[in-house]
């Protein structure tokens, strides 16, 4: 009997996870070509309030994690999609945003990537080096409280 193949999305979930510090009862969003493969994945883990960025619903901060696979693409690109997920997101809410090793080893890739989730209100809390590329960690910062509307 062979094992069975490890798709793209197994081997950066389980990281993912732990560096998020992600309960089964958080309320997750994942963003980036593979979305739908990464919620199917975390929906096989027990993380039934999962939601890829294509069924997440209406902005309405509910969502307590996000999950950015950002392999294969440029940091550039990445200003739209954040820009997008931050109305999803809770005042507390952290993120994780997954790039490729070489993007993380350039230093003005990297920041890049810093400068951009600081001027959306995130703090960089630490960042992780794995075999399929680098991630970063970031929390929102209580200096740049999210506005509800009136």
């Amino acid at each position: 009997m062979s094992s069975p193949q490890v798709a793209t999305g197994d081997r950066i979930v389980d990281p993912m996870i732990a560096l998020a510090g992600c309960s089964t009862r958080r309320r997750i969003v994942v963003a980036g070509s593979k979305s739908m493969e990464l919620m199917l994945e975390l929906l096989r883990h027990g993380y039934l309030l999962a939601a890829a960025a294509g069924n997440c619903g209406r902005p309405t901060g509910q969502y307590h994690v996000a999950l950015v696979d950002w392999r294969r693409r440029t940091l550039h690109a990445l200003e739209p999609t954040m820009d997008w997920l931050m109305n999803f997101l809770s005042p507390r809410a952290v993120l994780v945003v997954w790039v490729d090793a070489q993007n993380a080893q350039k230093p003005a890739a990297n920041d890049s990537l810093r400068t951009s989730l600081t001027k959306r209100g995130f703090v960089i809390v630490r960042g992780a080096v794995h075999e399929c590329g680098c991630a970063l960690l970031a929390r929102r910062s209580q200096d740049h409280p999210v506005q509800k509307a009136a």
